[in-house]
């Protein structure tokens, strides 16, 4: 290993916080990464990290080793993608991640025919309902619900997403079809829990056009839009979910939109991420065969629901 790796694999140590998380994302022992600092302190000159038995610490002139080690990745990362973009065939590996029902439901077949085009692009899929950083845990790409706060990320708009009242039909004979929108607080209702969102009301436009929410009484709480759905499926209770977790169920009639005419605010669009403007070849054909199966004027998940476009317009 060169002084370069080695400076690389510093580098992982403070953005992975530990030795240890480095070596899972190096999926090399703990031992070797230590092995490797000293080496690299011994060939500075220098004392890069303050250890004890428990944590580190940088020193001054590791503090600044790390500045040109950021610098020297971007750099290493801009020839990389600047050299794949010369390649007749994309290849390579591409490391995505998703929410996991976009990830499950929508992108797994987009990579299926991506990977029968491309046979040479090894393809890697997370799916995390939480938020993690791409960038020191090196995705190329991540679809996510809403633009992410982080400013330095690339965010691209795929397609919308709309939220949707549903229950059962035997929901509906036992509880009898709400009338108005407040009268969904005395309904069981089943609702999505995480630790970065939990959903506790309808967001609805009055007739006035005024921003309104009405509280929910959730009886059943999940953080996977799967599990909902089999809950509304077993006439227990309701739900409100953005239209992507919706799959054939109102089609075959076994739910049913409530409140059609109400007024429901859009949910956050799906988005795609990544780290850099300039794309790799990989990335950017992927990218692109994301925005056309997903991103059309309506959305895939929409084209599962009949007359949609007439459901929650306030008419």
């Amino acid at each position: 290993m060169d002084i370069t790796s080695r400076l690389l694999l510093l580098l992982d140590v403070i953005e992975q916080g530990s030795f240890s998380q480095a070596a899972n994302l190096r999926n090399i022992d703990r031992s070797v990464i230590s092995k490797q600092i000293s080496r690299l302190e011994s060939e500075l000159g220098v004392r890069l990290l303050n250890r004890t038995t428990r944590s580190f610490s940088l020193t001054a002139a590791g503090a600044e080793m790390i500045k040109k080690a950021e610098q020297l990745k971007e750099l290493l990362g801009e020839t990389i993608r600047l050299a794949e973009n010369y390649h007749q065939e994309p290849k390579g590996t591409l490391k995505i991640t998703a929410a996991s029902v976009i990830g499950r439901r929508y992108l797994q077949p987009i990579i299926n025919d991506f990977q029968k085009r491309f046979p040479q692009v090894q393809i890697e899929l997370r799916l995390d309902d939480e938020v993690i950083d791409i960038v020191s845990e090196g995705y190329d790409l991540a679809f996510r619900i809403g633009q992410p706060k982080d400013s330095s990320l690339i965010a691209r708009k795929i397609a919308r997403n709309r939220l949707v009242l549903l229950a059962s039909p035997e929901f509906i004979d036992n509880y009898g079809e709400p009338k108005l929108v407040q009268d969904l607080e005395n309904y069981p209702a089943a609702s999505y829990s995480s630790k970065s969102l939990r959903t506790q009301s309808i967001p609805y436009y009055n007739k006035n056009n005024e921003k309104c929410e009405q509280k929910i009484n959730s009886i059943f709480k999940t953080n996977d839009g799967d599990t909902l759905l089999m809950k509304a499926l077993s006439g227990t209770a309701y739900i409100l979910v953005p239209a992507f977790i919706v799959q054939d169920e109102v089609k075959k009639g076994e739910l049913v939109p409530l409140l059609p005419h109400l007024k429901l605010m859009e949910y956050s669009a799906v988005y795609a991420v990544y780290p850099h403007r300039d794309l790799p070849v990989r990335t950017q054909l992927f990218f692109d065969a994301v925005k056309q199966s997903l991103g059309k004027e309506i959305p895939l998940w929409e084209q599962a629901i009949p007359n949609f476009e007439q459901l929650y317009q306030g008419k």
